[in-house]
């Protein structure tokens, strides 16, 4: 499974971004996809989780109520809308692919990463 992460960009605070992680392969549906992002000087962290139908999701504390992870398997692409976004999510925003859960969760010997793309939020 090849990820290319898009969507990125420069937002105030208080804006929203929707970030789209695309994927090659027939095989895209099978796999858990998740978000992880990795600020400044700072090691990589957990962002949200979808499982192989998108019928459960999983959120790191800090950005719960406000992103909400989804995806299109028809589409082979996954999203992650942005909302109420603040500086501290400034961060490169990379999507993952594993067919272990906790692997996405705990970032863990993922299988499959994407290059990342750079959401910055201005204060």
């Amino acid at each position: 499974v090849q990820l290319q992460a898009s969507g990125g960009g420069l937002v105030q605070a208080g804006g929203s971004l929707r970030l789209s992680c695309a994927a090659s392969g027939r095989t895209f549906s099978s796999y858990h996809m998740g978000w992880l992002r990795q600020a400044p000087g700072k090691e990589r962290e957990f962002v949200a989780a979808i499982n192989w139908s998108g019928s459960d999701t999983h959120y790191a504390d800090s950005v719960k109520g406000r992103f909400t992870i989804s995806r299109d398997n028809a589409k082979n692409t996954m999203y992650l809308q942005m909302n109420s976004l603040k500086p501290e999510d400034t961060a490169v925003y990379f999507c993952a692919a594993d067919r272990n859960w906790s692997a996405l969760i705990d970032i863990n010997a993922i299988d499959y990463w994407g290059k990342g793309t750079l959401v910055t939020v201005s204060s």
